[in-house]
């Protein structure tokens, strides 16, 4: 049971210091904005409960990697083709 709390709280950290945005005003309840991409960002808004998710938490260490947590769009930015964002989505939204 611990280890999957672990594995939730790098998640909570990053949310906990994303700063607000304006466009955080249009987020509805039990969802996260988030900008994905390599060079140009898109943004994306997602349930909560993706996070949870190991291919989700895949993604969310590669973008604390990158960015520690100091996330410059003022959301949580993620750094992978959005076409496989869009995949992992899909496949999550389908579970």
């Amino acid at each position: 049971m611990a280890i999957r709390f672990q594995r939730i709280n790098p998640a909570k950290q990053i949310l906990k210091r994303i700063l607000p945005s304006p466009d955080s005003v249009n987020v509805p309840k039990g969802h996260v904005p988030v900008y994905v991409g390599e060079s140009q960002k898109k943004r994306f808004v997602i349930p909560i409960s993706y996070l949870k998710h190991p291919s989700f938490q895949n993604l969310l260490s590669q973008a604390e990697e990158e960015f520690g947590f100091d996330h410059p769009l003022g959301g949580l930015t993620i750094p992978c083709r959005e076409e496989a964002f869009i995949d992992l989505t899909s496949s999550l939204n389908c579970s």
